[in-house]
């Protein structure tokens, strides 16, 4: 059988576990949420990039047919 004091030490010690596994729940929410930010500012940044990457890729398009039109015209 069980004794009172015996009860008691399980009793803290589980307190003591739960205190950690609380302690790497809240380690672990915070730590997504930071990624999570980190994830939509790299979206956005990439977002960014890709429309100026098109922006550049219209200029240069752009820059051909003039080119052409010019040789053709000389």
């Amino acid at each position: 059988m069980s004794t009172p004091d015996s009860i008691q030490h399980e009793v803290a010690a589980l307190s003591q576990q739960l205190d950690r596994m609380l302690d790497i729940v809240r380690r672990l929410h915070e730590e997504n949420r930071s990624l999570r930010h980190s994830q939509e500012q790299l979206a956005n940044e990439r977002a960014g990039l890709m429309a100026r990457n098109e922006q550049a890729r219209g200029r240069v398009e752009a820059m051909i047919q003039r080119l052409k039109a010019l040789e053709s015209n000389g």
